[in-house]
């Protein structure tokens, strides 16, 4: 394992030690990027607005940007591997900003959707690198607390940037795309400047296998697979507090104002519990806390079925953000642990691609039950699906834990 030099910042309300000065570079920088999201939570209102493109056109333009972000969790851990987590990271934070001056400055609808599609692919194409990084300067024992910490610093960033986002769009829409430019920029140098590579010794003269058999490779490894299956059902359903909840919630009579106060709950708790959550979470058992969030889950998506009071709908957002938070805090340990050195980028990759394609599958399978069975159905669906991942956490664990032993001793 690559050692890091420095000396950790005092952050009183973290605890730094442990953890090196690259992992802090790497937070701080996050901090940076989300605050400056701006372009993605506004994209579909600068479509639809200053641009003046219909809405099913606008729709398919996000669409796009899905589309790239897929494809760059796959890719993008697939060449952290060969490549080196830095120059990914690099690649991805100063090509990023000239895909959003494209989307921004574009004339041509033609022009647009390919710059969402570049923008899509090249704004994530860093996550499995800085997952793969963590996961390689940090031994196993504190990673669930780095990976934890770094979900609060993606959730903080991304409860300012809507704000300031919305004082600059009374200004000039095409403020917000250089704003986010510029802070993918910035995150670009921080690591340019102050991170080194971290890939393992071993893996610097390059990896010998083709990708081929590393994707063979791959399939041979089912409890990888089970987990990626698992990740992708937990986001289905965690993606309907976006979909399907608003749309439940107004026709209950509830006003649009009540679901962003229902939503920003979801938010809140996330910034008081996660560092808590992050610091403690060294000392859970993982798998154990993978069922109980999922149970959480699904308890708080079912909720609705029997509660449809604003008061109802709060505590559901209180209950699911529980099961979010240890689901985020402990998921990404779970997979560098699984990861041989080697294959950390490709395993960070596909767990996070599952991710992307829950952006899919939620408001496609959520929207169709809704739709054809009604709000309860749905509600109860959710709840059998919690049901589902906190049993096969559980029935996993004991086949999981010998595999992550044989990854530590390099088998």
């Amino acid at each position: 394992m690559t050692s890091i030099q420095g000396k950790p910042p005092r952050f009183r309300f973290l605890r730094a030690t442990g953890l090196p000065r690259a992992y802090w570079l790497l937070w701080g920088g996050t901090i940076v990027n989300r605050i400056g999201g701006f372009v993605i939570p506004f994209l579909t209102l600068y479509l639809t607005g200053p641009r003046g493109l219909p809405v099913s056109t606008a729709a398919l333009m996000v669409s796009l940007f899905g589309a790239g972000s897929f494809s760059a969790s796959l890719i993008g851990g697939e060449l952290a591997d060969r490549l080196g987590r830095r120059p990914m990271m690099l690649i991805s934070f100063f090509v990023a900003p000239l895909t959003m001056l494209m989307v921004g400055l574009g004339q041509s609808i033609g022009v647009i959707a390919g710059a969402t599609l570049l923008l899509g692919f090249f704004t994530d194409l860093y996550r499995p690198a800085v997952n793969a990084a963590i996961a390689d300067m940090i031994p196993p024992q504190d990673r669930p607390r780095a990976y934890g910490y770094l979900y609060w610093a993606i959730n903080l960033g991304a409860a300012v940037a809507p704000i300031l986002a919305g004082l600059m769009a009374r200004t000039n829409y095409l403020l917000l795309f250089f704003g986010d430019a510029l802070t993918t920029f910035v995150f670009g140098l921080i690591v340019w400047i102050g991170v080194r590579e971290t890939r393992p010794a071993e893996l610097q003269g390059g990896i010998p296998l083709g990708l081929g058999e590393r994707l063979r490779a791959l399939r041979r490894e089912p409890i990888l697979l089970a987990f990626t299956g698992l990740a992708l059902l937990f986001g289905t359903v965690y993606m309907q507090g976006h979909v399907t909840l608003p749309i439940d919630m107004l026709s209950n009579g509830l006003t649009p104002e009540q679901y962003g106060l229902a939503v920003a709950i979801n938010g809140a708790l996330i910034v008081v519990l996660g560092l808590p959550a992050s610091n403690a979470a060294p000392r859970w058992p993982r798998f154990q806390v993978m069922a109980a969030s999922g149970l959480l889950l699904g308890i708080g998506f079912g909720l609705p079925a029997l509660l449809t009071t604003f008061g109802g709908y709060a505590l559901s957002v209180v209950v699911w953000t529980l099961g979010e938070i240890g689901g985020a805090t402990i998921a990404p340990a779970i997979v560098s642990d699984l990861a041989p050195a080697d294959k950390r980028g490709l395993y960070l990759g596909v767990f996070g691609a599952a991710w992307g394609l829950a952006f899919l599958t939620g408001p496609v399978v959520g929207g169709w039950i809704y739709q054809n069975h009604g709000p309860t159905a749905l509600w109860i669906s959710c709840l059998i699906a919690g049901g589902v991942l906190g049993a096969a956490f559980l029935a996993m664990a004991p086949a999981a834990q010998r595999r992550m032993v044989q990854v530590e001793i390099g088998d």
